[in-house]
């Protein structure tokens, strides 16, 4: 699977630590950055992830910075992201089952390494139900999305 990955300072080190497991998984990562732990904007890595997984470069995105929130507010401000942020497994999947979610926000102040990579492996191995309900949930999401309202 293709992969944008961002992070804040804040999110670096964790980001650091994720890349060679994922690499060794067998996914294709591209990193947009911050590129080393010197004070960086979390809405700049955002938006670099947001518009590789948009722009259908990359097939999920994963951002990472001090709590989650940031990153996630961010993200979805970017015109087809569907961000969750997420510090459980059971949230990771499901949002991508019921509501499409291509974007994982994570918080590197909240959670360790080990329960990050349980995160990340539900997001990434889940797949969108295509259930009538969510499908009728999230056309109502992407109406809204559309009206910019």
């Amino acid at each position: 699977m293709k992969i944008a990955i961002g992070s804040d300072h804040a999110g670096f080190e964790m980001k650091q630590e994720l890349i060679p497991w994922l690499r060794q998984l067998g996914h294709d990562l591209q990193d947009v950055g911050t590129h080393s732990a010197a004070p960086a904007d979390y809405p700049d890595f955002a938006r670099a992830v947001g518009a590789e997984v948009a722009a259908d470069r990359a097939d999920r995105g994963i951002i990472i910075c001090g709590s989650g929130v940031g990153a996630c507010v961010a993200a979805n401000k970017v015109k087809g992201i569907r961000a969750g942020m997420c510090h459980d497994s059971y949230s990771a999947r499901q949002g991508v089952e019921h509501d499409d979610v291509n974007t994982l926000c994570l918080g590197s102040r909240i959670i360790g390494i080990e329960l990050a990579r349980d995160v990340i492996q539900a997001f990434l191995g889940a797949r969108f139900s295509h259930e009538e309900r969510h499908e009728r949930r999230l056309q109502k999401v992407l109406d809204i999305e559309a009206a910019g309202k």
